[in-house]
């Protein structure tokens, strides 16, 4: 089961790092390792290779478990390979997050077992809390539960004095709790959900941090471009793009509109989304219509079908109209099929519309959080301030 650790794509690996500075931490986190494969039954599809310096071990999955559970380093269909119900069984849900970061081109490495564990749970809680959320779309105007949320323009939304930072996101996010939708942007309903699995692991595994988190709020929302900055990493990037259908559950990525024209529209530059796993993908609008990467295209593909000036002279898109074309279209698989060879290509460079499709060549996973190597810095809570984005 040894490999090296700078195998080529063919060979496989780099898939899961996991190190430990003390040599007697990396042998109990191999160990560790080791067993959770062995529960999911998994050992006999991994392969892993030590590090020479005796620091920790990479997992990948081995090039017959590759070309059988993620053909073409496609994530999509794991579920169905491996017989996973992971709507109904969290034990799945995690089966299925472990094995697409075994299959990774790019390395997700941790400099502890306990950071591994973390970042699991994380996307479980993204999953989770992504299948729960229902809500208004809404690009100029926003709404939170008036006995939680006070708003400022120089301060976004922030915590009333008293009031639990998760309690407050999921009444906000999740109707089933409030029984209302309230209004949102795609991106900063992303926000709130990736907020909430954060702030749901400081109150397991780092509480002190959460108490710096539940404090920056009740200051001011950290938002869009700081949001980023404090919260999350990229892997994958224009010079080296991850393959268009890998995901793994729990990723935030971005589905670019092609059009340049329809691409004016506030709002439908493009669409934020999260990986549920099974081939799905957040519908915040829907909830109960998750996209696959299929029904996304062809929704992206006819808003360029569906602009119009409003009254005041501004490009608009008619959902209706595009809900109408994609019906339409969903009823003619050569038009499918044609739409989807169109947009599954790697999109263009920014500010560039050519011969690029919808897929981005990145996605965004969440920072390290345990005490001692967690990356969070909050600039209002004691943290080194970070240059503000707007």
């Amino acid at each position: 089961m040894s490999a090296s650790n700078s195998l080529s794509s063919n060979g496989l690996l780099p898939g899961i790092g996991v190190r430990d500075k003390a040599p007697e931490a990396a042998r109990l986190g191999h160990q560790r390792f080791m067993e959770r494969l062995e529960e999911m039954q998994l050992t006999a599809c991994v392969q892993a290779s030590a590090n020479a310096d005796g620091s920790g071990h990479r997992y990948g999955l081995n090039p017959d478990a590759f070309a059988r559970l993620t053909p073409g380093c496609d994530t999509t269909g794991l579920c169905q390979m491996l017989g996973l119900d992971t709507r109904n069984n969290p034990q799945d849900l995690e089966q299925e997050i472990l094995v697409a970061m075994l299959a990774s081109p790019a390395p997700f490495d941790y400099p502890s077992y306990a950071e591994f564990e973390s970042a699991l749970r994380v996307r479980m809680n993204i999953v989770q809390a992504a299948r729960r959320t229902a809500l208004a779309f809404d690009t100029e105007h926003a709404e939170r539960p008036e006995a939680f949320w006070r708003y400022a323009e120089t301060s976004g939304f922030t915590l009333k004095e008293g009031v639990s930072l998760i309690e407050a996101l999921r009444l906000t996010t999740q109707p089933d709790r409030s029984n209302r939708l309230y209004s949102f942007s795609c991106y900063r309903a992303t926000e709130y959900v990736i907020l909430l699995a954060v702030a749901q692991e400081l109150e397991a595994s780092n509480p002190a941090q959460l108490a710096q988190l539940q404090r920056q709020w009740e200051t001011r929302a950290i938002m869009s471009g700081q949001f980023h900055d404090v919260f999350l990493r990229e892997y994958g990037s224009m010079s080296e793009p991850l393959p268009p259908m890998y995901y793994v559950p729990g990723d935030r990525l971005w589905f670019r509109n092609p059009d340049g024209h329809s691409s004016n529209v506030e709002g439908y530059e493009g669409s934020w989304v999260f990986y549920l796993g099974d081939g799905l993908f957040t519908n915040f609008w829907k909830r109960d219509q998750p996209f696959t990467v299929t029904t996304k295209c062809v929704e992206l593909f006819h808003w360029r079908n569906a602009t119009y000036h409003d009254d005041q002279g501004r490009l608009q898109v008619d959902d209706d109209v595009v809900d109408a074309l994609v019906a339409e279209s969903l009823r003619n698989p050569e038009e499918v099929a044609s739409i989807r060879e169109r947009m599954l290509r790697l999109r263009d460079p920014g500010g560039v519309y050519a011969d690029g499709g919808c897929i981005d060549t990145s996605r965004e996973c969440v920072r390290l959080l345990r005490p001692g190597t967690s990356e969070l810095v909050f600039p209002d809570a004691g943290g080194v301030p970070l240059a503000w984005a707007s």
